[in-house]
């Protein structure tokens, strides 16, 4: 059977081995959790709410464990790794309110009662990236086993150590161990299979718009439920009447956060043309402000690109001739480094209009509220975005009219646990997290039971 050398990206040391699982696993997989599915779903809600809260005790008492590996494997600052952890354990502790909270309705009908019952699909398939490991596990492994599913975990090749750690942490907590099955492999292998295994009834996808498209379309075959959760462009509006100091301040941690290799990163900055000059002013300090570095430092605020490879496609959006405005600082030897750059091209260049999942922002000049609408808009995306103005109208005005699944008003939030996420456009389809995310784990089953006359 394969394996694949987990390397840590700011060393260019070998971490481990890690064995891939092959197709004929995941059909193993597939039925032992099946089985196990049967028997979770059979145990009374308070008994299922009680096993996830033991998983995320579990969970917490290993909060350092956890954000040291995804310091060592991801890259990812020892804050920010901390903080994931943690968000891993506040994901399961809230949908451990689920299962006693999944009721029905009562509908009223004629010649009897009608009531809605929300089934579990099954065996649920979760296919994850590599840019934020745990914690977008966490989104469709806690909401799928609070509806009374198994969940079946592929994580991306590169970063697989958390997820794998997670699930362990899972069977520690007095979980079934073949309720929650983490099978790192490749995605043409793993990722493949589960998409085309009739058992598994619903896939969650992490990743590309470009994969996310063929994950999409062999899930059609069996009419397979998908939540796709893909690429993102997204817009950082600054207009005029804002605070433009705390725009300008605040941006980098908008695009730089997690060396830009976030889905929400807000890598096109759109400025108001009459204070575009003042804010670039603004602008160049706090990029060159940014702290990059070991990632095992708490002085840190970005860290390395999660691989060689990675590294090069970014640097590709940057060439000699790049209108580059200004650059921070990145250490120099081994390590995936990039320094934060900022760019000011022509609108159709192809650093403004395609995703680079890296540490680049462009930023663009507009004329009116008109413009800057049109050019938020003028992309294949719509994940998030960011509107900046003291004007209250404007805000809602804006916050209507851009096409976008999650923006902020005067701040750079775009994901919480407790309010739904998810994309316009080509940026998916679906919603994860919030309150209803279990719901989305179910199908809905209608029984009318008719009443005899008296």
């Amino acid at each position: 059977m394969a394996a694949i050398e987990v390397i840590n990206p700011a060393t260019e040391q070998v971490l481990r081995s890690v064995e891939h699982t092959d197709a004929a696993r995941v059909d193993d997989a597939v039925r032992r959790a099946q089985a196990a599915q049967r028997r979770w779903a059979r145990l009374a809600p308070a008994d299922r709410a009680g096993a996830l809260r033991a998983f995320a005790a579990a969970v917490d008492a290993h909060i350092d464990e956890l954000a040291a590996l995804e310091v060592a494997n991801s890259g990812h600052p020892i804050a920010s790794a901390q903080w994931e952890a943690g968000n891993v354990r506040d994901v399961l502790q809230y949908y451990a309110a689920s299962p006693e909270r999944l009721s029905g309705k009562q509908i009223p009908v004629a010649g009897g009662i009608d009531v809605t019952f929300n089934e579990p699909m099954g065996v649920v398939g979760v296919i994850t990236p590599w840019n934020f490991p745990m914690v977008i596990a966490s989104w469709g492994i806690a909401p799928a086993l609070a509806a009374g599913n198994a969940v079946l975990v592929k994580p991306a090749e590169w970063t697989p150590l958390t997820t794998m750690r997670l699930g362990e942490l899972a069977v520690e907590s007095g979980l079934d161990e073949d309720l929650l099955q983490v099978l790192p492999g490749q995605g043409p292998v793993v990722g493949e299979r589960l998409v085309s295994h009739p058992g598994v009834r619903k896939i969650v996808f992490t990743g590309s718009t470009a994969v996310g498209k063929k994950v999409m379309t062999g899930a059609a075959a069996h009419v397979k439920r998908v939540t796709l959760e893909l690429g993102g462009k997204s817009a950082n509006i600054v207009f005029a009447d804002c605070d433009l100091e705390r725009a300008a301040a605040t941006a980098p941690a908008g695009v730089f956060d997690n060396a830009g290799q976030d889905c929400c990163a807000r890598s096109r900055i759109l400025v108001q043309r009459n204070v575009y000059d003042r804010f670039m002013e603004l602008l160049e300090p706090a990029v060159k402000g940014v702290v990059v570095g070991d990632p095992s430092s708490r002085d840190t605020e970005m860290g390395p690109l999660v691989s060689a490879a990675h590294r090069a496609k970014v640097a590709s959006y940057v060439p000699d001739d790049a209108p580059v405005a200004f650059r921070g600082t990145a250490p120099a030897g081994p390590g995936y480094w990039f320094a934060p750059t900022v760019l000011t091209p022509q609108r159709t260049d192809r650093s403004v209009t395609e995703e680079i999942f890296g540490p680049v922002v462009t930023v663009l000049a507009f004329d009116d509220e008109h413009d800057a609408i049109a050019l938020a808009n003028d992309t294949a995306y719509g994940l998030s975005g960011s509107i900046w103005t003291d004007d209250l109208s404007r805000a809602l005005r804006v916050s209507r009219a851009v096409e976008a699944g999650n923006l902020s008003v005067n701040s750079h939030s775009s994901v919480r646990y407790h309010t739904p996420f998810g994309g316009f456009k080509q940026s998916g389809l679906g919603r994860e997290l919030g309150p209803d995310a279990p719901l989305h784990f179910t199908e809905t089953k209608n029984v009318f039971i008719a009443i005899k006359e008296a």
